[in-house]
């Protein structure tokens, strides 16, 4: 990898594999999801050795300082050397990932109408009988 002073963030994004292609990750600087130094980033903005970025993905919200300058897409493991993240930010999204787990999964509504014992429980729920 190849050390430069600064290069487009949404490209930076792209090649650390926080977005599967370029254009996720413009639409998500555009969508004020990338903060670099707590100031919402334009995809065009430069990323440069030491900044810190809050970014929001499906994946949660990492906060990480920049510890390689690249716009080449590698393999993971070189990706994740590019950047290291907060102990903060990785027990958050730990804390929130035992939140999911803890929270009542409902199953599913049954496709069509509701039969007749669902409609009766409903009128129950709803104080008709």
């Amino acid at each position: 990898m190849e050390t430069m002073d600064g290069v487009r963030i949404d490209k930076w994004l792209w090649a650390a594999r926080f977005f599967k292609t370029r254009s996720i990750s413009q639409k998500a600087c555009e969508l004020g999801r990338i903060q670099v130094n707590g100031v919402e980033a334009k995809p065009s903005r430069d990323v440069k050795l030491g900044d810190t970025l809050r970014i929001r993905n499906e994946g949660g919200e990492f906060v990480v300082e920049v510890l390689i300058v690249s716009d080449m897409r590698g393999q993971a493991a070189i990706a994740q050397a590019m950047y290291r993240e907060t102990d903060a930010s990785r027990d958050a999204r730990a804390r929130l990932v035992e939140e999911k787990k803890l929270m009542p999964q409902f199953d599913s509504y049954r496709d069509g109408k509701p039969s007749k014992r669902d409609r009766r429980d409903i009128g129950k729920l709803r104080g008709r009988y």
